[in-house]
């Protein structure tokens, strides 16, 4: 048997403390230690050292009936993280607090090849890192439309980047850590981190954009796969003889369940303006155009029928869908909530669906979380 040194057990400590003045701040040294069950000289020890480093600050003090008033403690804000959401069309930086607010954004075309975007990302973090004076820069998170592996970004059929490092050159030229993440995980970490998720210990989140890319959390624990290809349910072929996917097979669940596929649909039934897009046809289907109606509904039952192979397959508590489309969950709610439905087996139970219009922030908050977890422990991890 296996003794834990006193490093091991000093470390496992420093973070249930920081995790506890992150979801629970303002919080007094006192409560730290009757929530922890640490001994008050160890939360003590613990918080000055966290003091010192800056990553923790005292606030007011408050007031009690008698004895000594207690300082209440908080995370630094000074202490930031740079987040960049990589999508097909466009990217987006982002400056955050440990607390996950966002203090400034700024957005830029996605260049068509990876080297001429990394150049561009490098350029725009070296000026936030200057605008940034007396901050403490954590690292840079980066969440993809693809999978990511060792700093390689390895599957992204959608953004037709080929296999290339992302890391290496934004860590050398910037001298920060850099970590990648598939946009539908960054999304978990969102939730699990920001959203007060983590009682919840199986949940799977959809993302619907121009693909469709799922995050998966099973018993506490973010699902990656070998080479951090698990997940991509959006690349299941639903009728082989489909029409062609990006991933190079046919008939794959996004290529019928996507915005892509909405718009393919109001097409082939409609002649249509030039430069529709996704937003467009919500809006013509909120105005009662009935061939708008009848594409999205048919996306919609193919969202639903790729739940199934979740449901069935993982049995999640709760499915979490983000994208455009949650802006009319009137109109896609009820039909994906009967496919989800019929997939339940004898004994089992459906999962709650939760939608989530995410305008960015989603992935860009899991960027965050993926920078952090380094210093607080990752998501499933027992602190």
């Amino acid at each position: 048997m296996q003794v834990a040194s006193s490093e091991v057990v000093r470390d496992i400590n420093r973070r249930i403390v920081l995790n506890l003045i992150r979801t629970r701040q303002p919080i007094s040294r006192a409560d730290l230690a009757r929530v922890s069950g640490l001994q008050r000289s160890t939360i003590s020890l613990i918080t000055e050292e966290l003091i010192g480093e800056h990553w923790v600050m005292e606030g007011p003090t408050g007031r009690l009936p008698r004895g000594r008033r207690p300082t209440f403690l908080r995370l630094n804000d000074e202490r930031v993280i740079i987040g960049i959401d990589v999508r097909p069309y466009q990217i987006t930086l982002a400056l955050a607090d440990v607390n996950g607010k966002f203090t400034s954004q700024e957005v830029l075309a996605t260049p068509p090849d990876p080297k001429t975007a990394v150049e561009a990302l490098i350029q725009k973090v070296q000026a936030m890192i200057r605008a940034s004076r007396g901050k403490k820069i954590q690292g840079i998170g980066i969440s993809l439309p693809g999978r990511a592996h060792l700093g390689r970004l390895v599957f992204a059929p959608n953004l037709k980047w080929a296999d290339f490092d992302l890391r290496s050159p934004l860590a050398k030229a910037t001298g920060l850590e850099v970590e990648l993440e598939n946009a539908a995980n960054a999304c978990v970490l969102a939730a699990v981190w920001f959203d007060r998720m983590d009682s919840c210990q199986n949940l799977v989140v959809v993302t619907v954009s121009e693909g469709i890319g799922t995050g998966m959390l099973v018993n506490g624990q973010i699902a990656r796969g070998l080479q951090g290809m698990a997940g991509e349910f959006g690349h299941v072929p639903l009728d082989p003889s489909g029409p062609a996917c990006g991933c190079g097979s046919r008939g794959c669940w996004e290529v019928f369940g996507s915005n892509r596929a909405a718009l393919r649909y109001y097409h082939q039934s409609s002649s249509h303006p030039a430069g529709l897009t996704f937003l467009d046809l919500l809006s013509l289907a909120d105005q009662g155009n009935a061939r708008a109606a009848k594409a999205l509904e048919k996306m919609a039952h193919y969202l639903g029928r790729g739940m199934r192979m979740i449901v069935a397959g993982l049995a999640p508590e709760r499915i979490i869908i983000i994208g455009d489309l949650t802006r009319s969950w009137k109109r896609f709610g009820p039909v994906i909530e009967a496919e989800v439905q019929a997939q339940a087996l004898p004994g089992g139970c459906p999962p709650r669906l939760i939608p989530v219009h995410e305008d960015g922030m989603a992935r860009l908050r899991g960027t965050i979380a993926l920078v952090l977890q380094k210093h607080f422990g990752a998501v499933g991890e027992a602190v």
